[in-house]
């Protein structure tokens, strides 16, 4: 048994380190090809040893596209997302574990079920709402649909139940409402699947693509998949300058999670526990 247990081991690293390998490829072949003069993803693999590598793609990057308000636009509209679904999800979440009213199961399976309902089905609606109250072209266009998710009500929903009511009890004995008690007992209580959720819907709206691309036609309201699309050429592309916009579009997700990986490890620790 001693000495099959560090094969197993070293078995397992192996496999994680493999597996880290392939997902960091990518990233590591749009670095090489941005700080690579005239490079391109068309070519083949990426030589990690490029001649006259430089940063000149970056500093074009910066003079063909108004990248920093782009930049800006993404953060600000990711940011106001999140807080916006972290708010109703929670409250939702909150209702629908604690709060006994009649159909409640049967409303959480209808909110549910909007989860199998692709947004390409929703653009026109949304899109005729918008006209209708003359906010196309807007930021707040833009942040509508994401106001509530369906996922994140679920997601929270899940933690609350985790909580012991016994906790909701003593505090109805101390004379706290059920504003007190989500406040000051539950949101603290689920911190770790909060943090998990805000990086999902921060990436959600970072990546949004499809409803910015319909709702936005200035160009002081463009967000960075829209800014990112608009360095593709009609007829040739330059791939050193969409690389460089694609790994600064990387930084900001990169150091949200190093500041909530601790939360998201205690997430999945909790969800394990019994």
């Amino acid at each position: 048994m001693a000495s099959r247990f560090p094969v197993s081991k070293a078995l397992k690293y192996l496999l994680v380190v493999g597996g880290a390998l392939v997902m960091l490829f990518p990233f590591a072949w749009a670095v090489i090809t941005s700080i690579t003069p005239g490079g391109s993803v068309l070519a083949g693999p990426p030589d990690f040893t490029p001649e006259g590598a430089n940063l000149g793609a970056y500093g074009k990057l910066l003079e063909v596209t108004p990248f920093w308000r782009i930049l800006l636009n993404s953060v600000w509209i990711g940011a106001a997302s999140t807080i916006l679904q972290l708010v109703t999800s929670a409250m939702a979440a909150y209702a629908f574990a604690r709060l006994p009213f009649p159909g409640r199961g049967a409303l959480f399976a209808v909110y549910l079920a909007t989860l199998m309902v692709p947004l390409q089905v929703l653009i026109v609606p949304l899109f005729i709402e918008m006209r209708t109250f003359n906010l196309i072209d807007t930021y707040f266009a833009v942040l509508a649909p994401t106001i509530a998710s369906a996922f994140g009500v679920f997601l929270l929903r899940q933690a609350i139940a985790q909580v012991p009511k016994e906790f909701d009890e003593a505090a109805v004995l101390d004379g706290a409402g059920h504003f007190r008690i989500f406040a000051l007992i539950v949101v603290p209580l689920i911190r770790p699947a909060l943090a998990t959720f805000a990086i999902f819907g921060f990436m959600a709206s970072w990546n949004s693509y499809l409803w910015p691309l319909v709702i936005i036609k200035s160009p002081e309201f463009m967000t960075l998949p829209l800014g990112l699309a608009e360095l593709h050429g009609r007829f040739t592309t330059e791939w050193n300058v969409v690389m460089a916009g694609s790994v600064v579009s990387v930084v900001p997700i990169l150091i949200l999670y190093l500041f909530a990986q601790k939360h998201v490890i205690a997430s999945v620790a909790q969800s394990g526990l019994k």
